[in-house]
């Protein structure tokens, strides 16, 4: 039997799901949003960045993780938040949670400045150990996934594909869904070669992803 390619994530083992639970059980703080290369804080610390288009469920999946409500906002109209927001894990890691892409309602310059900031950050981040690129479990990867992921390739960053919203499908609709970002991922070399299916409502991936980040 052959094995797929980009197989689900496995759920951790018991020293690495402590490890990610103790991470996120302590002090979680929003430390500042930042609109300009310059703003940044030090790269003194291991940081992972979630990137997602609107509405894919990000601030959801963050709020999830950290088990605080209100610690991400999200908007429902792509385009208007324009920060790069860092959340510090304690002393040890940076959480760092970027605007929602798909900008149709976004005027032109807006969109623009955001996508430069958004290479120059990709780029010249040394503290940047992965990005998660979450995509709706229901769609599968769109045109507009491809787009982060190509700029995550340039950037020669490692990115995990996380599906959100695990419990709006089962079946042969989530195994469509699978297979067609599977697709999407082979073309790609900075992807990682494991895909993470996660519930922000459920709570299912969670402690995977929690443990994957411990161990950066």
């Amino acid at each position: 039997m052959s094995t797929l390619p980009f197989p689900l994530s496995p759920p951790p083992e018991a020293e690495a799901e402590e490890a990610g639970r103790r991470l996120f059980a302590g002090e979680v703080t929003f430390l500042k949003g930042v609109v300009a290369m310059d703003g940044l804080p030090p790269a003194d610390r291991p940081e992972v960045c979630f990137a997602g288009r609107s509405n894919v469920g990000k601030s959801s999946l963050i709020n999830a993780l950290t088990g605080r409500k209100g610690l991400a906002r999200a908007s429902n109209t792509p385009g208007r938040t324009q920060e790069i927001n860092f959340f510090e894990l304690g002393t040890s890691h940076y959480l760092v949670d970027l605007p929602g892409y798909g900008f149709a309602e976004a005027p032109k310059p807006v969109v623009e400045k955001w996508q430069r900031l958004l290479k120059a950050y990709l780029a010249g981040r040394p503290s940047l150990r992965r990005a998660f690129v979450l995509i709706d479990a229901r769609h599968g990867a769109k045109a507009v996934d491809e787009e982060i992921m190509k700029l995550l390739d340039g950037a020669a960053v490692p990115f995990q594909a996380v599906l959100t919203k695990a419990d709006k499908t089962r079946g042969r609709e989530l195994e469509a869904s699978l297979d067609k970002t599977r697709k999407v991922l082979a073309t790609h070399p900075a992807a990682f070669p494991e895909i993470a299916l996660t519930s922000s409502e459920k709570g299912e991936g969670l402690a995977t992803l929690r443990a994957a980040i411990a161990a950066l």
